[in-house]
């Protein structure tokens, strides 16, 4: 059994850079290749042994719930023919995994995503998916690599990936002492440096385990970059006791926010379902 039992999915965004497809589509509908990234995700968090999916949702997002849920019209309508066997991994889902919502009201940033869900999520270590960074892997996956890092530590794990030093200025950028291959420990975080302000090119990427204090961690930080309750700057407090480690994953990201990711993602992942 994992230590972690639930996975928090901020899936309030508008999806601005995919319109028109996402005006009256959520984003984490989007389809790579036939299952929505939300699904994707989903199952990367299944795989690691956790079966709590909880998701912060905002208008128009009702897709989300209606897709992990059972469509009795269509069963009627594809019951005994050969498109039946094509919900069987959405079926699955449902039967092994319990969902719950919740909405968030105003747009803040991803720390005030993560702290609409601690409804959801109570006082235990949890995991957290965007299911814009779709994220691939031979053997385990990602977040069962960190669920087994995290049994080891027993504080945040954060996800890193070296980046192109011209590209910090998207991403949360770590500096720390690196402890064993791949693993840091981080004792500075920065959100969106600019090249010339960047500490490393080890950006942060859409996996985190993050034990319960950052609740409250995120409730007492002020407002950071553009106004908004940024993830990176509680997560530095918690850095700067020696509570959060950066981990190089094996395996491959695709920023699937972006439309060129997408299409990556897309072509790599028809390509190997093709062989």
């Amino acid at each position: 059994m994992s230590s972690i039992k639930k996975c928090l999915f901020p899936a309030a965004g508008y999806g601005t850079r995919f319109l028109p497809a996402t005006k009256a589509m959520p984003k984490e509908m989007l389809p790579i290749v036939t299952k929505p990234l939300i699904q994707y995700g989903v199952e990367e968090a299944m795989a690691a042994g956790i079966t709590g999916m909880a998701i912060v949702t905002g208008r128009g997002k009702r897709a989300l719930e209606d897709h992990f849920d059972i469509s009795y019209e269509l069963e009627h309508q594809i019951a005994g023919t050969d498109k039946e066997e094509l919900l069987n991994t959405t079926r699955h889902i449902i039967q092994r995994c319990t969902f719950s919502y919740t909405r968030q009201i105003e747009m803040k940033g991803l720390g005030h995503a993560i702290l609409t869900g601690s409804s959801l999520i109570g006082n235990e270590p949890f995991a957290v998916i965007l299911a814009d960074d779709y994220c691939v892997a031979e053997g385990e996956s990602v977040m069962g690599q960190m669920v087994k890092l995290f049994e080891k530590y027993q504080c945040s794990i954060v996800a890193i990936e070296e980046v192109p030093s011209n590209e910090t200025y998207r991403y949360g950028i770590i500096e720390g002492q690196e402890e064993a291959e791949g693993i840091y420990r981080i004792s500075n975080m920065v959100e969106k440096p600019g090249p010339e302000e960047a500490p490393t090119n080890l950006a942060i990427i859409g996996r985190y385990i993050l034990t319960p204090d950052i609740f409250e961690i995120i409730e007492q930080t002020p407002p950071g970059k553009n106004g908004e309750m940024q993830l990176t700057d509680a997560l530095l407090v918690q850095a700067k006791q020696g509570r959060v480690i950066g981990y190089k994953f094996r395996g491959r990201r695709f920023d699937c926010g972006s439309v060129e990711g997408f299409v990556e993602a897309t072509n790599y992942t028809y390509a190997r379902q093709k062989r």
